[in-house]
């Protein structure tokens, strides 16, 4: 059975440039699971492209369905021409835990509102048709009292189903910790105890991540 992604996510940090009337325009666009991670991208881009005019971005830290976890800044350009549609762009494209950043280092010539509004949606829509993705799979670890007896049991129906024995310890019974995603819980946890016929403790669950598990940074 195959498991619907709720979302696609960056796996890497890409910049891509465009040059519009002597102005240069750098998208740069990666992974964001939330604020924190939002503003310490941004904050690297600013180091990696110093002495430019302008470092406008635009974040959606979550699923691009629900999450409130957006943010963006027009960084000193006319209001609305540069942090909207960036965030326009990363909100309609169905990408989630992403942050774009354009840098842009004026070239002299004014661009008006309509050219900044296109210069600056164009070129992270340009990143964002170029930057790797994966499928994000929302996923919990369930962490199960097992008696001796059944653990080759549970093991086999770990594997035959495709999950993730993430952990294994042994004290009065073996505990194991089983990596799955979110809408497969209910079912293993019925799986399992018809399995085991009901001797099987189910402990606890917790979130997880099926995506890699640590922020993203700007090479």
């Amino acid at each position: 059975m195959t498991i619907p992604a709720t979302f696609l996510i960056p796996t890497e940090t890409i910049a891509v440039e465009q040059e519009v009337k002597r102005s240069r325009f750098t998208a740069v666009v990666g992974r964001a699971k939330g604020r924190e991670e939002a503003h310490r991208f941004i904050a690297e881009a600013k180091t990696r492209w110093p002495g430019a005019q302008h470092y406008c971005w635009g974040f959606v830290a979550g699923d691009p369905a629900a999450t409130m976890d957006l943010g963006m800044s027009d960084d000193g350009e006319p209001q609305g021409t540069a942090g909207r549609p960036i965030l326009n762009i990363l909100r309609h494209s169905g990408i989630g835990e992403v942050v774009a950043v354009v840098v842009r280092y004026f070239g002299g010539i004014h661009l008006g509102t309509g050219g900044l509004v296109r210069a600056y949606s164009g070129v992270v829509q340009k990143a964002l048709e170029q930057v790797p993705l994966e499928a994000f799979v929302p996923s919990q670890t369930v962490q199960l009292l097992v008696p001796f007896a059944d653990e080759d049991a549970v093991r086999r129906l770990v594997a035959d189903k495709g999950f993730t024995l993430a952990d294994i310890r042994y004290a009065q019974t073996v505990e194991m910790f089983v990596n799955l995603p979110s809408c497969r819980v209910s079912d293993f946890c019925t799986w399992v105890q018809d399995r085991c016929r009901g001797r099987i403790r189910i402990k606890a669950t917790s979130q997880s991540d099926a995506a890699a598990d640590h922020p993203d940074s700007i090479p």
